[in-house]
């Protein structure tokens, strides 16, 4: 009796086994990891937006099916986000593998001999062998979270990656869009161009003009037409990169709109403290500190013995012997202890190594956490100075606009050169091209905000949750 009776004491004492030490809590980590940084009450930028949470399904307020469409595209094909899904799937393997141990091994082993095969022994028989490590001192519980969490990151890395890719489709549809946009400018300016080389012939032809005016009218709308040209290639481009981010052939096949989309309304920015808790990048990065700290954990239990309840069954004949056992089948129960003595160095090694590599993973979370809050207030000042420099190009274009009107008038009444009426046009192109340019980046602008908030472009699903220490696993039961 004294075989059970030990094996019993052994169990009650794996599960009164050590606990499980726990990874410091949010805002402790943000203090170790930024001392430097102290998140405001609100957001430094002017204009900073309205007051109230942020919100997600952002990509609705620009109201256009068709990126709607794309964005859906890009995310079922494009490869990127295929290599994403497929780290997320490895992660949650290895969380299997990790946690496995935790359970009993049971393994099977048959044996068959004879006179006629190259075992002289001639013994046959099948044992069914059982191993289970008490995990006394959290080895493999802090493995497993350690698994566990890497996961959650993991997750968290592929959703944010999720949010980039169509914060990316969104931009560069806009970019498209603005690139089709300045062809069209660039035409008008042939047009105009062609139309002052014929006011220069038939001038020239009434004995008002001269060749000069002709000349110079010929080397402008040369130099329009080749603008044309340079400019169609770059529309050509930007369609190439919105179908290879949807994994389409680039053949600059799609189609985007002949005007930008209409500018959303203002933006919850929320508060900074919450940004944090809100960024997937930012948590991924915060799990990653917390799997650092459990592989810290694992690599210090290594160093102490490992205790085990072994359990056999077995039944075992021979044709060239008889055995001296009688009893067939044969079962035995024990424990077995593993304890390192001296292993020069190597455990205390790796749990040097783990604690360097925890130190790095909090750098690199107060790294993501720091660029967070600058992306945010880069885009919140952005969009303001692009909303004031709008409206004085606005009132830019229209007084070109009128100057060029003017400018006309006067060449044709023989009170102006054509020279006047070239460089006034030059100055409308430029006043308009501006324009384009900023309104093209305003949009760009916004959705950099809506991608540093933290709002997600549709609903956001659930975030992952690592298991409590020492709870079962996420991946379910062994295999």
């Amino acid at each position: 009796m004294r075989t059970p009776c030990a094996i019993l004491a052994a169990v009650a004492a794996s599960l009164a086994g050590c606990a499980l030490q726990t990874p410091p809590e949010r805002a402790e980590l943000a203090k170790q990891a930024m001392p430097n940084l102290a998140a405001p009450t609100g957001w430094a930028a002017q204009g900073a937006g309205a007051s109230g949470t942020v919100a997600d399904r952002w990509l609705a307020g620009f109201k256009d099916p068709q990126l709607d469409v794309l964005v859906r595209e890009a995310l079922a094909f494009n490869p990127d986000l295929q290599v994403a899904a497929a780290r997320v799937e490895q992660a949650a393997a290895y969380v299997k593998v990790a946690g496995a141990t935790l359970y009993p091994q049971v393994n099977l082993l048959a044996r068959g001999g004879g006179k006629l095969s190259g075992d002289s022994s001639g013994l046959q028989g099948v044992g069914l062998f059982v191993n289970w490590e008490l995990d006394l001192w959290g080895r493999v519980r802090a493995g497993r979270e350690a698994a566990q969490t890497q996961y959650d990151s993991a997750a968290l890395d592929a959703e944010y990656a999720r949010q980039s890719m169509a914060a990316l489709v969104a931009k560069s549809w806009f970019l498209a869009t603005e690139a089709r946009l300045h062809r069209a400018i660039a035409e008008n300016m042939v047009a105009a161009s062609d139309r002052q080389l014929a006011l220069a012939q038939d001038r020239l032809r009434v004995g008002n003009g001269d060749e000069y005016d002709v000349s110079l009218a010929q080397a402008s709308l040369a130099t329009y037409r080749d603008s044309v040209q340079n400019l169609e290639l770059a529309y050509q481009q930007s369609l190439r990169a919105l179908e290879a981010l949807a994994g389409r052939y680039p053949a600059a096949a799609v189609s985007v709109p002949a005007h930008l989309a209409a500018m959303p309304g203002p933006v919850p920015a929320g508060m900074p403290s919450e940004l944090l808790e809100r960024r997937p990048d930012v948590v991924a990065a915060e799990r990653r500190v917390a799997a650092a700290f459990y592989r810290v954990e694992e690599a210090k239990a290594a160093r102490l013995p490992r205790i085990s309840l072994t359990a056999a069954l077995s039944s075992i004949s021979s044709e060239l012997f008889v055995l001296k056992e009688r009893d067939n089948p044969v079962w035995s129960a024990g424990a077995s202890l593993l304890a390192p003595i001296y292993l020069g160095g190597q455990l205390q090694a790796q749990v040097e190594v783990r604690t360097a590599e925890q130190k790095q993973a909090m750098a690199d979370y107060g790294r993501i956490g720091a660029r967070a809050f600058g992306e945010v207030e880069n885009a919140l000042s952005a969009e303001f100075a692009l909303a004031e420099r709008e409206a004085i190009l606005q009132r830019a274009v229209a007084e070109n606009e009128r100057a060029l009107e003017l400018a006309n008038v006067r060449y044709r009444v023989g009170s102006g050169d054509l020279r006047a009426v070239q460089q006034q046009t030059l100055a409308l192109d430029a006043a308009r091209t501006a324009l384009l340019r900023v309104r093209s980046e305003r949009l760009v602008q916004r959705v950099n905000l809506y991608l540093a908030l933290g709002g997600s472009f549709d609903e956001r699903g659930p975030a992952p949750q690592a298991a409590a220490p020492g709870g079962a696993a996420a991946s379910g039961a062994p295999q």
